[in-house]
């Protein structure tokens, strides 16, 4: 085939239904059908009002693979999908209900090692590698040092950050290792260079991401984290179906923060943005210059940054709907030879307890142009399939041999 694939996830879009959610402690999240439901009830009317309104993904099957998740379709979502959506729900084997995790396996790596995680105390980090790391970056102390939220941390350090200078050191629930500073007095690229340090020292812990936190403000009540955000993701150990493409010629654009995520993949165009609507936009420009035997792997990441941590209902069912809104924008840029594939990495309740990610399984939506669908047997819609099973597809769809990794879903 030589048409393009576009691949977009919605970072945290879960829909319930995890097997092993109890193991996780996340019984009953379903991020997608929970805000259907608080919509319907009339809870979700801040900025918006009414039943969750996302008729072009319904068109693609995301409340019939809601109902292979957990057994029930969307509150208020009554579309029924196209004759030739192609849709699935997808089971996460990995150990892990994290960004890493959720992409590394939609492109075919199970992650079968256990990542670090910093325990639920204070000092959080271990002394040995933060005596390291004070050391190497030549500060004598640390703010926080704890498990924190992104903007409670500013409220309660961020003043005297900007008085002495020290760096603010956080964790969450995921295996991460995050560091706050003030943009402008701090400076960018210093923050950059010492997130290079820690990146040195936490990653042979296997801990999977030093996450750079970039904000600007002046005192507590008007701290705000800026664009400029950067992962420093743990090197991928093993090829991933991207590295094996690449290789067969297939020019591959990361658009979002795919490029923090697969580290160690020199991509044909990375492409950044202020916003997911800015990210969106330039997928759509780049659709109209993009040639044959293109993928275009694309996180859209507010969904889980700006209303799946905060808990904030209402703007999660806003953005669903805003891009819902966008999606034909997309569609209408298809060639007959194009895939594109939907889905998402976790879950991240927005009605669940707590502010961290929910174990989920997770929506694969593909729409296919007429030539590409008409080249190939209709995948039988109404499965639960595995996430690595989209690296298969991805493989079958650019006719890459011998990629044992999967069961292709359009074959």
């Amino acid at each position: 085939m030589n048409g393009r694939a576009i691949i977009i996830v919605l970072d945290s879009v879960g829909i319930g239904g995890a097997p092993d959610a109890l193991k996780y402690g996340d019984v009953g999240a379903n991020t997608l059908g929970n805000i259907a439901k608080k919509c319907v009830e009339g809870m979700a009317n801040i900025g918006r009002e009414g039943p969750l309104f996302i008729p072009n993904l319904a068109k693609m099957g995301i409340s019939e693979s809601t109902f292979l998740s957990c057994g029930t379709r969307l509150a208020g979502v009554n579309i029924k999908p196209d004759k030739d959506s192609i849709y699935a729900s997808a089971i996460e084997n990995s150990a892990g209900k994290d960004t890493p995790s959720g992409h590394l396996e939609l492109a075919g790596l199970e992650v079968d090692w256990d990542w670090h995680y910093f325990p639920k105390k204070t000092p959080t980090f271990p002394e040995k590698e933060m005596t390291f790391f004070l050391k190497e970056i030549g500060f004598n102390n640390i703010y926080g040092n704890c498990h924190a939220s992104g903007t409670e941390i500013l409220k309660k350090y961020g003043e005297m950050h900007l008085k002495t200078g020290l760096p603010i050191c956080y964790t969450s629930a995921d295996s991460v290792f995050q560091i706050a500073a003030h943009e402008k007095k701090f400076g960018l690229n210093e923050l950059y260079n010492i997130c290079e340090v820690a990146a040195k020292i936490f990653h042979p812990l296997k801990v999977g991401r030093i996450i750079a936190r970039p904000f600007l403000g002046s005192e507590a009540d008007n701290f705000f984290r800026t664009h400029n955000r950067k992962d420093y993701s743990m090197p991928i150990s093993r090829p991933t179906v991207l590295h094996k493409l690449q290789d067969d010629g297939v020019k591959i654009h990361a658009i979002g923060k795919i490029n923090d995520i697969f580290v160690g993949i020199d991509f044909h165009k990375v492409i950044k943005g202020s916003s997911d609507e800015d990210l969106f936009n330039q997928t759509c420009e780049l659709m109209d210059k993009a040639d044959g035997k293109s993928l275009l792997f694309v996180n859209l990441i507010e969904f889980d940054s700006l209303f799946g941590h905060r808990r904030d209902v209402a703007g999660y069912a806003g953005a669903l709907e805003k891009f819902d809104k966008q999606l034909p924008k997309l569609l209408n840029r298809l060639r007959a030879e194009d895939m594109l594939i939907i889905t998402a990495d976790h879950g991240n309740d927005p009605t669940f307890e707590g502010s961290d990610h929910t174990r989920e399984q997770v929506p694969v939506l593909i729409k296919m142009g007429r030539s590409a669908l008409s080249s190939r047997l209709k995948f039988g819609s109404k499965s639960v399939v595995k996430m690595v099973d989209t690296s298969h597809t991805l493989a079958d769809f650019f006719n890459l041999k011998n990629w044992p990794i999967g069961s292709s879903l359009i074959n």
